[in-house]
């Protein structure tokens, strides 16, 4: 690796050390976890290059993981989401660290294959930018700026050392499963996104609140009474859709799936196309994992003041280019919100350049349930350790016993009593005869 770490300022390092402390007594699945691997170390001598939202609750997995014995290279999964307090805080506590916010788009691929150099035994991914450099360059697809900056860092040989790999998020597994389509996943990958106990709480409830979250901190406007338009109603877009209404919205749901437009339909929203929905809409939340979703026709029929903000995982689900193209004219309003003037006379408001809204413009999902999530993703690595030999080079779900370990530890410290089956009732549910 060129350097030990890469941060903002290593002097935030106290500041971040509060902020994880508080994290971690708000996650107490993934102390759990952390306490059992100080004793046990079921990753000694691991190394784990990692690309995720340096945040907080990152900081807590990654010092759980480091804490079972691992070495840590962590780089950021996104150019706008790095909480630089907890980068300087963990460059501190030895996780080689390459993340700062507002980083550029050659600064952030540069960052990951700096994170790659180490030589890694495991991956950890959301949003698979990591796993589709190290197989660029395996594979010499000689394409995008990912391959041209890593390709000049890292061997083509570099994946064969890698045992298994982990995917948090749904464009992420989206990427991989692609590449094992092609017949092209070098090394399996857990999709983590795909546990019950993650994209139950973490897509719907984290997402869904943190979203909103995002665009209030952001614009500080009264929901109560506006037309939200929310593209997508997968767990993410559900979880939005349901927060704002139970802020006061009227909401709209745009979705191509002919089963989730009904389920919403039924579920009481207005669902109609985008087309219709951006003549109405005060406030529009993509979530569809997708590529322009809002394109110039659609942004040439809103009203005046229509905010625009995304809670997909990449920053091309509003056409920054078609709005940037079609605009007179923009300037700042605040650190995350930019004006355009439209030809028409009409200005939209675009939250965080596109980019993911509860991280670009907030902090992000609520510590309580990326507890979950990390859990799944702690004891993902640890499955890879333990089995990498007996695996396929494929995407995998984790096994459903991790997702019950996972739920019982999180009921037990909620202080949530859970019904046992007697065993008459495991006779009857176990017999054909009634």
């Amino acid at each position: 690796m060129p350097e030990k770490y890469k941060v903002k300022d290593i002097s935030l390092a106290d500041r971040g050390k509060l902020a994880v402390e508080w994290a971690e007594q708000n996650m107490p699945v993934l102390r759990l976890i952390r306490e059992r691997f100080q004793k046990e170390k079921p990753l000694k001598g691991v190394r784990i290059a990692a690309c995720m939202h340096v945040t907080k609750e990152t900081a807590v997995l990654m010092l759980t993981l480091r804490d079972g014995g691992a070495e840590i290279a962590l780089a950021a999964s996104n150019p706008l989401s790095t909480q630089d307090h907890v980068a300087a805080y963990l460059a501190k506590e030895g996780i080689h660290v390459y993340a700062w916010r507002g980083m550029s788009e050659k600064d952030y691929f540069a960052a990951i294959a700096s994170a790659a150099s180490m030589g890694p035994d495991v991956t950890m991914d959301d949003g698979a930018d990591l796993t589709v450099m190290l197989h660029k360059v395996a594979l010499g697809e000689a394409r995008g700026i990912d391959y041209e900056i890593g390709s000049k860092v890292l061997s083509s040989s570099i994946v064969e050392k890698i045992r298994g790999g982990t995917e948090e998020t749904t464009t992420g597994v989206i990427r991989l499963k692609a590449l094992q389509k092609e017949g092209k996943l070098l090394y399996p990958v857990f999709a983590v996104n795909d546990s019950l106990t993650k994209f139950m709480f973490d897509n719907r409830f984290g997402t869904g609140q943190s979203s909103i979250d995002g665009i209030l901190r952001a614009t500080n406007i009264l929901l109560a009474g506006k037309n939200v338009v929310v593209a997508g109603y997968g767990w993410v877009g559900r979880g939005i859709a349901w927060r704002a209404r139970g802020m006061g919205a009227r909401v709209t749901v745009v979705e191509v799936d002919p089963v989730r437009a009904l389920e919403a339909y039924y579920e009481g929203f207005y669902v109609t196309d985008m087309s219709s929905a951006a003549e109405t809409g005060d406030v529009f939340i993509t979530a569809t994992g997708n590529t322009d979703v809002i394109r110039a026709e659609h942004l040439l029929k809103m009203r005046d003041g229509a905010i625009l903000a995304n809670a997909g995982h990449f920053n091309v689900e509003i056409s920054v280019r078609d709005l940037e193209r079609i605009a007179v004219g923009s300037r700042d309003i605040n650190e995350n919100v930019r004006e355009y003037r439209l030809p028409n006379g009409r200005k939209v408001y675009l939250i965080g350049e596109g980019r993911l809204v509860n991280l670009a413009a907030a902090e992000g999902h609520p510590s309580e349930v990326m507890d979950l999530s990390f859990a799944n993703q702690a004891l993902a690595v640890e499955t890879i350790v333990k089995k990498w030999e007996k695996l396929d080079k494929k995407v995998y779900k984790l096994p459903r016993s991790i997702d019950n370990r996972v739920a019982l530890l999180k009921l037990k410290a909620l202080g949530v009593r859970l019904e046992r089956l007697t065993e008459e009732q495991k006779k009857y549910l176990e017999s054909w005869s009634g």
